[in-house]
């Protein structure tokens, strides 16, 4: 066990990072298949996403060393709302609990980055795109990424979370953000029936309509059972959707540089 927890404490952003880039490429190729459009054109929108890894990658691998830290102090302390319940050291509570309550947080962070003006201006950068494909996953400004960490560092330090559940917590998010996004979709029924307790491709879709209400729905992360509980889960026809942001629909800011500026210039959130 020891030779384990000591693997992912050195490589699991690694591991992370591996993964994350095999499920990516492995979606696009069958969006790809699917396509409507020309290689040219899909490539022209996927490096469009790809390029704010170029400034989120780093913030995103420095400060992921603060959460390791704080993840091993929080073990060895037995701090947190998890050493808190009834049999702590139950791989129940370790893992299912945790990654329940992970989720849970995950949720009340994305409702702030919506409701939150200030932190709205950052998030909108990944509600921007008009042409929402699994691309769009990386689609997160650099300062939105300081954020993400800061709060994951806080629910890491509140939870009481582990290595080892940040490592399954990581791996499934990172599935489940990126099926989430991509235009690929699941039959009808089996949308249906997993959206019962799942964010399924379509229930995000969702909540990247350009207008609201349908903005400030479906905040899941994983679970949609959080959507459910606090009256934010809508659903819609696939083929009423329309992606973007309804003030900057029809003028989408594209350039790279103007949209990481974009979070900078004085704007209202839609009302």
């Amino acid at each position: 066990m020891n030779t384990i927890s000591s693997m992912l404490k050195d490589h699991g952003t690694l591991i992370q990072i591996i993964l994350y880039l095999v499920v990516i490429i492995s979606i696009w190729l069958a969006e790809f298949s699917v396509a409507l459009h020309s290689l040219k054109k899909k490539w022209q929108h996927t490096w469009g996403n790809l390029k704010f890894i170029m400034t989120a990658l780093p913030i995103q691998l420095t400060m992921t060393v603060i959460v390791i830290f704080v993840s091993g102090w929080v073990s060895i302390h037995h701090w947190g709302i998890l050493y808190l319940l009834p049999h702590s050291h139950s791989p129940w509570v370790k893992y299912v609990a945790g990654f329940f309550l992970m989720d849970f947080f995950e949720y009340i962070y994305h409702v702030i980055m919506h409701k939150a003006g200030p932190l709205w201006n950052f998030h909108l950068v990944h509600h921007t795109d008009i042409e929402m494909d699994v691309s769009t996953t990386v689609r997160e400004h650099p300062g939105e990424t300081f954020v993400r960490v800061c709060f994951q560092i806080v629910w890491v330090f509140l939870a009481g979370a582990s290595i080892g559940l940040l490592l399954l917590r990581q791996t499934v998010q990172t599935f489940a953000n990126l099926i989430a996004h991509t235009y690929l979709k699941l039959p009808k029924r089996t949308e249906k029936i997993c959206g019962l307790l799942f964010i399924t491709p379509n229930l995000h879709h969702v909540h990247h309509h350009f207008e609201l209400p349908y903005t400030d729905c479906n905040y899941g992360d994983v679970f949609s059972i959080w959507d459910r509980m606090f009256g934010t889960y809508k659903e819609m026809e696939a083929s009423e959707i329309r992606f973007g942001l309804d003030v900057y629909h029809g003028h989408p800011p594209s350039n790279f540089f103007h949209l990481i500026k974009f979070p900078f210039f004085k704007r209202n959130k839609p009302e």
